[in-house]
């Protein structure tokens, strides 16, 4: 009797209502549990170790304590460093907003562009990857530096992401920076580096 009456009410618009509510509802714990035992596990040294541009362990024995320390020192030194640049990414992984750095990484690198041609292939696809509204990777710039770049679009130059990047920049010193330093992260690091020097 059960299994007809859940038959039938599948066919009623009603039912399908029900059933597609409640199939939700599991689709949506299960992103929710995802999430949560993602963001519980990035944030350690050992998460930062898997993405470290050199093997880990070498690049750990490499990375002395002095260098991650000067991370603390300012923003920029920790851009200006590989390994600072790989442990932020996987901090800023952790907080779902790594777009940020990689939008500034890509303007460096856009900033190296020498053929013409290239420039402009390049910067349409930075502006429609990382500035453009609904871009799949979009920053959290303000609209007045949005449709400032969107003009620069229509004759790029090396120039033409400095204000959004500059932005960026900014946002991620006065934001992300402080709270990575907190971070158990790299907290972590910084004990393992002293550790191998004990």
């Amino acid at each position: 009797m059960w299994n007809s009456l859940t038959c039938s009410l599948s066919d009623h618009p009603v039912g399908k209502d029900l059933q597609a509510m409640r199939t939700g509802q599991r689709q949506n714990k299960g992103m929710r549990t995802r999430l949560g035992c993602l963001s519980h596990k990035s944030d350690s040294c050992s998460d930062f170790t898997a993405i470290l541009p050199d093997k880990p362990n070498r690049a750990l024995k490499r990375l002395s304590t002095e260098e991650a320390t000067r991370w603390a020192d300012s923003f920029d030194v920790l851009l200006s460093h590989k390994y600072g640049v790989a442990a932020f990414r996987a901090f800023l992984k952790t907080e779902f907003s790594e777009e940020n750095l990689e939008f500034w990484l890509a303007c460096e690198e856009f900033k190296k562009t020498r053929s013409t041609a290239k420039l402009v292939s390049k910067a349409h696809r930075i502006f429609e990857e990382f500035v453009d509204v609904q871009a799949p990777r979009e920053v959290n710039i303000d609209f007045q530096t949005r449709e400032a770049t969107r003009k620069n679009m229509q004759e790029p130059s090396l120039t033409c992401f400095d204000q959004a990047q500059g932005k960026v920049h900014s946002l991620m010193e006065k934001d992300s920076y402080p709270r990575f330093l907190r971070s158990k992260m790299y907290l972590d690091l910084l004990s393992q580096s002293q550790r191998r020097l004990s």
